[in-house]
């Protein structure tokens, strides 16, 4: 019997699942819609582990879930999935399986997986998603950035100088009115426009760009990042185009610092959950 790590990418959409050895090679990997209530979600965490491990022993497991949660102990509140506050995550998966378990926010997850997929291991790479929310995770020489207490960083609930046909519409599921999370992500996306980001016309592509670019612009300056990573389903779901008027717009606004290179995730939809995997490889501390 070989020894296997578990990545889970547990988001308020869908749930992942994949199984690599201990090289990182994908063994097995399935997907599910993320079900609404907590029992409901935690048999199914479990069923899909058991499903792709198929037999073999599990060595560690590595989750990526939304934020605010605390890493060290393991209890995940996500934003996005309203049923699931103060889970004791950890506890529940390590009782089930019997191996160690590491979850943190998503998007520290998913930079270190774009981190670690990257050719030139970049020194100080922002990773930010565009998907249901907004968030972003910050690596520094290979390590995550935590802010006090261990924080996360939510970089997804600056205020920006926006444009917004309907400015009445703007609010954000953090109970603040001004986020950028509420201007840019599926759901800020969604309430202000009335639609999906897929069915955004050319003019409001534009002012959802305008707004990227203008917290783009706000990152840079503050972090001083290498490179910035944009992933998540609204980004990819621009695509060029819509990151290339961002940056357009990052730095025309931009002084005093030096400009980041800026691309679209080389992991497409696959970030969280290959970082997941690394996680299960080499833990958290």
């Amino acid at each position: 019997m070989k020894e296997i790590y578990i990545g889970l990418d547990i988001g308020g959409t869908k749930f992942e699942a994949a199984a690599s050895d201990a090289t990182g090679n994908i063994l097995q990997r399935t997907i599910s819609e993320t079900p609404r209530s907590l029992e409901e979600g935690l048999e199914r965490l479990k069923a899909m582990t058991t499903e792709v491990a198929a037999g073999e022993r599990i060595s560690a497991i590595g989750a990526a879930i939304g934020g605010p949660l605390d890493w060290r102990n393991g209890v995940v509140s996500p934003l996005h999935q309203p049923e699931w506050r103060d889970v004791p995550l950890k506890e529940i998966m390590e009782s089930w399986f019997g191996c160690p378990f590491y979850v943190d926010v998503d998007t520290n997850v998913a930079a270190l997986g774009e981190y670690r997929c990257s050719e030139g291991m970049t020194e100080r790479l922002l990773y930010i998603t565009l998907s249901t929310g907004m968030g972003g995770g910050l690596i520094l020489w290979g390590r995550i950035y935590r802010g006090m207490k261990d924080g996360h960083p939510e970089i997804g609930h600056q205020s920006i100088h926006y444009r917004c046909a309907h400015p009445e519409r703007i609010l954000c599921e953090c109970g603040a009115p001004d986020c950028l999370e509420a201007l840019i992500s599926g759901n800020g996306i969604r309430r202000v426009y009335g639609k999906p980001a897929e069915e955004l016309i050319p003019a409001e592509w534009d002012e959802v760009a305008y707004n990227l670019g203008q917290g783009l612009r706000n990152l840079a300056t503050i972090y001083l990042p290498d490179e910035i990573v944009l992933g998540g389903g609204v980004a990819l779901g621009g695509g060029e185009a819509f990151i290339s008027s961002a940056v357009g717009v990052m730095k025309e606004h931009l002084r005093l610092v030096s400009v980041p290179a800026v691309r679209l995730s080389r992991l497409g939809y696959d970030t969280a959950l290959v970082g997941a995997l690394w996680v299960a490889r080499l833990g958290l501390d």
